[in-house]
């Protein structure tokens, strides 16, 4: 599950990566995102969770990147025996009672917001493109970095701002963090702060940007085949 503004795109060079592994791997567009046409300003938290459900059996490994912990986070929360586990890349792993923009708010620094516009609704928020060069891409290969700007669309606010109440099955799924430790987006200690509590086994770190899939995508393949043979 890809992260605000982005698509199942984003995953173009990790994807073969796994199935080269011997994997079924599988990237989907959360609504209104990539190739699903709903519009912006119609969507929820519900709406990204049941999309994420519609793709998921009990055998099946979530991944959320970014933004995208929440859909996986809400779907495991409602339908716990639907995934075999969760694993959050530089996400927001959620926390009970709180939103994502509550979470975002609870950082030590604020790096995205300066490059954000709201839309004249109010309903979606767009990152400069410039900016996003340097926030989300800045060590990926320049065709990758091209290749994603050109693909980025608005992010619908409401699914951020809509609270999480985490039943004690959520707790019982399995999951696993991966921090990137020269991420630009999401600092790198806030990612720290969400799984101080996590067993040390469960959270493991990239020395890259805040896309993996890009800047590193053997590396995030690889990584994910071994949290996979753990959970």
């Amino acid at each position: 599950m890809h992260g605000s503004g982005h698509g199942a795109w984003c995953w173009r060079d990790v994807v073969p990566q796994l199935e080269a592994m011997g994997h079924t791997a599988v990237a989907i567009d959360l609504p209104s995102h990539g190739q699903d046409n709903t519009p912006a300003n119609q969507i929820t938290l519900d709406a990204y969770r049941d999309a994420v459900l519609a793709h998921s059996t009990p055998e099946t490994i979530l991944v959320g990147h970014s933004m995208g912990g929440f859909p996986i986070g809400a779907a495991a929360n409602h339908a716990p025996d639907a995934m075999r586990g969760l694993v959050f890349l530089c996400a927001y792993a959620p926390q009970s009672g709180l939103s994502l923009a509550q979470m975002r708010r609870q950082a030590p620094r604020q790096p995205l917001m300066a490059a954000i516009s709201k839309s004249e609704d109010g309903k979606t928020f767009s990152v400069d493109p410039v900016a996003a060069r340097d926030l989300f891409y800045h060590d990926c290969p320049q065709e990758a970095a091209d290749y994603a700007v050109a693909r980025l669309c608005p992010q619908a606010i409401l699914p951020q701002e809509t609270p999480i109440d985490l039943t004690p099955a959520y707790a019982d799924v399995p999951k696993a963090y991966i921090r990137c430790s020269d991420d630009r987006t999401i600092p790198p200690e806030f990612q720290i702060t969400m799984t101080e509590d996590w067993p040390a086994e469960t959270v493991y770190t990239m020395a890259c940007s805040h896309s993996p899939f890009f800047a590193k995508p053997a590396e995030l393949a690889q990584l994910l085949d071994r949290i996979e043979k753990g959970m």
